[in-house]
């Protein structure tokens, strides 16, 4: 005999009672996203504001110049054969005055230091990584709106990277190079992938003006300390740093995107540095925590033919600001070589 299972099915009664605990989950998740959006629009407007004040308390010392849609703001001293100064990740074209490299070389050459894309007051569009090569070919055009001919092209960490890249693109251009405390052969960065998120469109917009900032902002010091350590921050940088700069949500996206494109543009060039034929001085401290001055500089060295290796005992990252000088009197150096034919 076959035994007839009976399916209840909910009455009408049954359904309309649960519509009222259905509304009612709906409101409840409407109100924490309706709280969420606002707290999130709320972080991005005082984060914007609060970049936009240190902007005002820190104004733009030099000129400004508009080349292929970017505004690009740069100082610019002194007279003679030119030497283009370029800086590296957190800091701004200003580095370079604080550490006295500026002052020295510009009692004999016309010097000019430019605020990277998204650093200082330069701009940085939207839609490219800006990767280093890219930079180099921005400063190539910035050169021959400014009547910059064949300079001397200094660059500190993450900025030689875009002086190697001028020299290698664009020979022509270029008199010789000082690089200082550079990345160059192809060695793991753990800092990479906890700030790759904040280059993911859309996600990293909303990181860049939330939390980012928040996180920045306690992680600053010890990040500059690391800088320039074994040495303590010169009393000159805690005065006149705008602390406040790195920490903005659009050089954010710079410091990001930098740190991103970092090794694969230290892969493009590989191969490629044994056929500088112009004079090259690098330079490097022998205690620097973010690079090591064996596996990048003394590399380097190798690879380049009749390049010159200058080791600076005790010096961390930031060697310019331990011996300003000796990098003015590189850079002397190198406008005075004859270029290797």
């Amino acid at each position: 005999m076959t035994g007839i299972r009976v399916h209840n099915s909910p009455t009408r009664e049954t359904r309309l009672s649960n519509q009222p605990h259905r509304q009612q989950q709906r409101s409840r998740l409407g109100t924490v996203l309706g709280l969420s959006t606002a707290a999130v629009a709320a972080a991005a407007l005082f984060n914007t504001y609060r970049a936009r004040k240190v902007e005002r308390k820190h104004p733009p010392k030099g000129r400004f110049v508009t080349v292929d849609g970017v505004r690009l703001h740069y100082l610019d001293q002194g007279e003679g054969s030119p030497v283009v100064l370029i800086h590296g990740n957190v800091v701004d074209a200003g580095d370079w005055v604080l550490s006295g490299v500026f002052e020295r070389t510009a009692a004999h050459h016309r010097v000019i230091a430019f605020d990277r894309p998204g650093f200082g007051h330069s701009g940085r569009p939207h839609g490219s990584m800006w990767t280093a090569a890219h930079q180099a070919t921005l400063l190539r055009h910035a050169f021959r709106e400014l009547g910059i001919e064949r300079p001397v092209v200094v660059g500190h960490s993450w900025g030689a990277l875009v002086a190697l890249e001028l020299a290698l693109n664009h020979p022509d251009a270029v008199r010789g190079l000082v690089v200082l405390s550079g990345y160059y052969d192809v060695t793991v960065r753990y800092d990479v992938p906890l700030v790759a998120v904040s280059t993911v469109p859309g996600v990293g917009d909303v990181i860049r003006y939330t939390v980012s900032p928040v996180l920045g902002a306690a992680l600053l010091p010890l990040n500059i300390k690391a800088m320039f350590s074994p040495q303590p921050v010169p009393p000159q940088f805690k005065r006149n740093f705008p602390y406040g700069f790195p920490i903005r949500p659009w050089q954010i996206r710079a410091e990001s995107q930098d740190a991103v494109t970092m090794m694969p543009a230290a892969i493009d060039m590989h191969q490629r540095f044994r056929h500088l034929r112009l004079p090259v001085f690098i330079l490097a401290g022998t205690e620097d925590r973010i690079v090591s001055h064996e596996s990048h500089a003394t590399w380097l060295h190798d690879q380049i033919p009749g390049s010159r290796l200058q080791l600076i005992n005790g010096a961390g990252h930031m060697v310019h600001y331990v011996r300003p000088q000796q990098v003015a009197a590189c850079i002397n150096e190198v406008a005075a070589a004859r270029h290797p034919t």
